[in-house]
């Protein structure tokens, strides 16, 4: 017989995890135990294992690692933006607002001071690391997210509409500061007002109202075609494709870039667009479910070469200061920055703390880093990059994921006891729960 292959491993390895990652969310329900948390497990325990897995390098081969990512993060933002049932608006969307304007600003002046003082890293890249880590990620705590699209528009608790709101739109508007440490690196750290001003301009100002304009000009035409298209081939919504997510995603971004536009933003407001064309149709939740498939199959492989890495020594360059900035985002900075932001806000005392606590860093970090790294030299290693980027996402990971599941079955509970003390009978809608503020 001949020798096993390492392609006839890897074929029966991604075998199991597409199968693990279809039968592991039952299996996981109710357990403080999330599905990224386990793969990442698996990948430590398969890489430790005498089988003949290929050495995972994010430095070697960073264009894969950026582009697999970059996938699973515009799907998952398709599906945010699908699930979200409440209608568009700057007084229902308040909570969002406070995360994106007060939160993520914090957040990435904090982590870019500790990345200075602690790690003695040059400007350029202490704002990298800033950037990098900005955008939160509620695909690895799905307990923390908004479920798939209902006919209700108001029966999303606080919480979980909060955090996917601000995951679905912080990803797109990390990338200026991104871009900001890659030309402050590019300028050897020299600012200047033309710079600063192009900036503003620029990646700031153009690049988002492009994202913006692109995805609500996707998303309306698209709206159109699938729910009112006088020819009835061409009404999408009446064959129920789920694929057709895919179209709607890699459309909305491709028109965006190709304008010179963010792409995430613009595939989350088409999404939301989509939503808005018919609300309560079903072939949201057809689209949903289809795409959350892909992007949960996705995030397995990418969780699971993860912990293959972390295995192989990917860790070996963190130092105990680089481990501290991500533990101090983790448990001091975002939740100081989230709960702060949130005061005057909808959401009740208890709603507040968990909204701030789940500031879950992920695919999106992963994302930009690779991306970043593929075209500048920043004056640190990138290998030490990466061990102080994996790092906060494994802790974020393992911190978040042991946790959602208790912390936001307490919140539940307790909304369903008040709604019942109120008045609103044995069995109250789920409008009226999620209306209950703790």
């Amino acid at each position: 017989m001949s020798a096993v292959t390492t392609a006839d491993f890897l074929f029966a390895l991604l075998g199991a995890v597409a199968l693990g990652a279809a039968a592991l969310p039952r299996l996981l329900a109710r357990r403080p135990l999330s599905l990224p948390l386990v793969f990442l497990a698996l990948g430590v325990v398969v890489q430790l294992l005498p089988l003949p897995l290929p050495e995972i390098d994010p430095v070697a081969d960073g264009v894969w690692v950026e582009h697999l990512a970059e996938i699973c993060v515009v799907l998952s933002l398709m599906g945010a933006g699908l699930a979200l049932n409440r209608p568009f608006g700057f007084a229902s969307w308040q909570g969002v607002w406070r995360q994106l304007g007060i939160t993520m600003p914090l957040t990435m002046a904090a982590v870019a001071a500790l990345a200075w003082g602690l790690l003695d890293w040059p400007a350029a890249t202490a704002l990298l690391l800033a950037g990098v880590l900005a955008p939160t990620d509620p695909v690895l705590a799905s307990e923390v997210r908004v479920g798939e699209p209902t006919d209700a528009e108001h029966d999303e608790d606080e919480v979980r509409f909060t955090l996917t709101g601000e995951a679905g739109l912080n990803d797109g508007l990390a990338f200026p500061f991104v871009a900001a440490a890659m030309a402050l690196a590019a300028a050897g750290g020299n600012v200047t007002g033309g710079g600063v001003g192009h900036w503003l301009l620029v990646e700031v100002l153009y690049k988002c109202t492009a994202g913006v304009a692109a995805g609500l000009a996707v998303g309306a035409l698209l709206g159109r075609l699938f729910f009112r298209a006088k020819w009835r081939a061409m009404r999408l919504s009446e064959h129920s494709e789920g694929f057709v997510a895919l179209g709607a995603t890699f459309l909305a971004y491709g028109v965006a870039e190709l304008v010179h536009g963010y792409g995430f933003v613009a595939v989350f407001v088409t999404a939301c667009r989509i939503r808005a064309a018919e609300r309560s149709h079903g072939y949201h939740t057809v689209m949903h479910d289809f795409v959350e498939q892909i992007e949960r199959l996705l995030t397995a492989v990418l969780l699971f070469l993860l912990g293959a890495f972390v295995a192989q020594g990917g860790l070996a360059p963190l130092s105990w200061q680089g481990a501290l900035v991500g533990v101090l985002l983790l448990l001091v900075v975002r939740p100081v920055t989230g709960w702060a932001a949130q005061l005057g806000a909808a959401a009740g005392p208890r709603e507040r703390v968990v909204t701030a606590f789940f500031g879950v860093r992920g695919i999106g970090s992963l994302f930009y880093l690779a991306y970043a790294l593929a075209s500048h030299d920043f004056g640190v290693p990138a290998e030490v990059l990466w061990a102080v980027v994996t790092f906060t996402v494994l802790a974020s990971v393992v911190l978040h994921g042991v946790s959602a599941t208790p912390v936001v079955s307490r919140l539940d509970r307790l909304r369903l006891h008040r709604a019942k003390a109120r008045g609103a009978g044995p069995d109250p809608d789920d409008h009226e729960v999620a209306g209950e503020r703790l």
